[in-house]
């Protein structure tokens, strides 16, 4: 599988991640054996990184995988883990915790799930706002010291902060949404991280399955969190739903599947660009995968980029609780 760099410092990985998550929280039940042969299906296919968070299941994600690698080689596999995220017995989240003193404690208990000496990529899940984003990587800095991180990554941030962190210690790479109607980091975000050297793991890259060719508003009565998301809403589905019919034609024509197209775009915006697919199937991972052999001719792509414009979407990527709380959509004066 073709191989990309995260940043100038970072690790070489495979052209697509996969995201774990769904096989733990957020999307309704998932199936346990399922996941295991998903993991077990995307290493066989060359896959190198895999991305979790301590948070996913109140850490049930990560010995989800420590199940799946059991008597695997750690050789050449990347273990992303995003951290902060405070939860509740109820499952809700009640804040972020950025201090150095939080990161230590979060990453002993990682590690012990996840039965590893080091993790190989350590990202704070959200900015905590009482906490300068200088003494959370100065604290992941230090697990570099003593080994216990390999490198440093960010996770849903603005340009000021990739700044003030990338001057504490280089970033190997910054985790957001990107997609063909989350186009917000094109502006400032993508800019920076390229002059920086910082790669970019994108996640959302099928804007949860709304653009995948697979949602339709007969799935919407599914329990899980993307109920609460207004893109899945009323008129805003209508209009979002409206919007994959331009795909479906360019994926007609290439002869391909519409989420293999939405995957493409996005790989195809630089080599500096990882999507993270979260399939909890192996058919959607086999589905995903395909993504790596669409080739988009210049026409193709000048007929998405008429179809979505850059404000294409109807309403916000999360419901206006959790967007406040990313320092990547806040507005720079």
């Amino acid at each position: 599988m073709e191989q990309r760099k995260l940043g100038k410092t970072g690790p070489n990985v495979a052209a697509i991640g996969l995201g774990c998550m769904g096989m733990s929280d957020f999307y309704g039940p998932a199936d346990r054996g399922e996941s295991i042969a998903t993991i077990h299906a995307a290493l066989d296919a060359g896959i190198t990184l895999l991305d979790t968070g301590d948070f996913y299941g109140m850490g049930h994600n990560e010995l989800l995988i420590r199940e799946a690698l059991a008597g695997s080689s750690r050789d050449n596999l990347q273990i992303s883990v995003k951290f902060g995220a405070l939860r509740d017995p109820a499952r809700g989240f009640i804040g972020m915790d950025g201090r150095p003193a939080a990161v230590k404690n979060f990453i002993a208990y990682s590690l012990q799930r996840l039965g590893a000496d080091h993790i190989d990529i350590y990202r704070l899940a959200r900015l905590d706002p009482a906490v300068p984003i200088e003494d959370t990587i100065g604290a992941i800095a230090d697990m570099i010291k003593a080994g216990y991180v390999r490198h440093i990554g960010l996770s849903e941030v603005g340009s000021d902060t990739i700044r003030r962190a990338h001057a504490v210690h280089p970033i190997a790479d910054l985790q957001i949404e990107y997609s063909l109607i989350s186009r917000g980091i094109e502006d400032e975000i993508l800019p920076t991280c390229r002059e920086l050297g910082i790669g970019v793991t994108a996640y959302g890259v099928l804007s949860r399955g709304l653009i995948s060719g697979h949602w339709s508003k007969n799935t919407s009565g599914q329990q899980d969190f993307r109920q609460m998301g207004p893109r899945f809403q009323g008129a805003n589905l209508d209009a979002n739903l409206a919007l994959v019919e331009p795909l479906r034609a360019v994926a007609a024509e290439l002869g391909v599947s519409v989420a293999q197209v939405a995957i493409a775009w996005v790989a195809a915006q630089g080599t500096d660009i990882v999507p993270l697919v979260g399939a909890r199937r192996r058919d959607r991972l086999t589905e995903a995968l395909g993504a790596l052999d669409v080739r988009l001719p210049a026409t193709h792509l000048a007929k998405l980029a008429k179809a979505f414009p850059p404000d294409a979407a109807a309403g916000t990527r999360y419901a206006a609780e959790q967007m406040a709380h990313l320092d990547s959509e806040k507005k720079r004066a």
